[in-house]
């Protein structure tokens, strides 16, 4: 074998050695990611967990407080986690690793915008929401809260609102679902403004608007029951609202004391 030769395999081996380096950095940068997004993913899990408490149809304002000072605690503790998650990921590579744990930042999303809404009666802004999670609003200011990260996060909302709204009624609360369904008709004609195609965002924004129809289905039953609370009407004993579909609710019709008094 010439000398040539044996430079060119010395050559291509140095390459490849110098490969291995980085490939290795990377995999290990790779793992430390991993495990602190676990963490950080664990937090994201009791927040949504803890909040499931807003369902329970004997809580009053007390209890309410005590659920988000239970949510702010947690946030806390996402924050310092991010600090970390933050410090591991180099500047230039924050979509390099994104997939970790964008789902992550959906719940997290998702959590801070349901205790603004249900605290405050408003949408949170990206801004407000990435100052609860503890990073930045801006991509040039470096580990921050990615646009449809915050989109999807705010998708999620319309399920958790339309299972609210019902456990309100079941309740007696006759008042929250009117707000409710003007949020949601208010954030999906937000999303119509965005030229969001054939995406996943369009995808998951069809199930916003079913949940907006079911918040309305909601509205209207208590509207033919008379128990949409007025300015001055008394308030109505909880536990006689059920949803009914358009069938049922024309049968119901039918069959009433007056309805037979007319046919005779």
């Amino acid at each position: 074998m010439s000398q040539h030769q044996n430079e060119s395999l010395q050559s291509v081996s140095n390459v490849f050695s110098n490969f291995v380096g980085k490939l290795e950095a990377e995999a290990d940068l790779r793992d430390e990611i991993r495990n602190t997004v676990k963490e950080v993913d664990r937090l994201a899990r009791e927040l949504v967990a803890g909040l499931s408490a807003i369902h329970s149809q004997s809580h009053g304002h007390k209890r309410f407080a005590e659920i988000v000072a239970e949510a702010n605690t947690r946030f806390r503790d996402v924050k310092k986690s991010f600090d970390l998650l933050a410090a591991k990921v180099p500047a230039d590579q924050y979509y390099v690793f994104h997939e970790h744990w964008k789902f992550t930042m959906h719940k997290l999303v998702f959590a801070a915008a349901l205790i603004s809404f249900i605290e405050h009666g408003k949408l949170a802004t990206l801004s407000e929401v990435a100052a609860t999670i503890g990073v930045h609003a801006d991509r040039k200011q470096g580990f921050h809260l990615d646009l449809e990260d915050y989109l999807f996060g705010l998708l999620s909302l319309g399920s958790e609102l339309s299972r609210y709204c019902v456990n309100r009624v079941t309740a007696g609360d006759y008042k929250t679902p009117e707000k409710i369904f003007a949020f949601l008709s208010e954030l999906g004609a937000g999303f119509r403004l965005l030229n969001l195609k054939n995406s996943d965002l369009r995808r998951r924004f069809d199930s916003l608007k079913y949940d907006e129809k079911k918040v309305e289905e909601v509205i209207y039953d208590l509207s033919v029951r008379g128990l949409l609370q007025k300015n001055n009407e008394q308030k109505q004993e909880p536990g006689t609202f059920r949803v009914v579909d358009e069938k049922t609710r024309l049968s119901t019709k039918d069959n009433s004391p007056e309805a037979n008094s007319m046919q005779e």
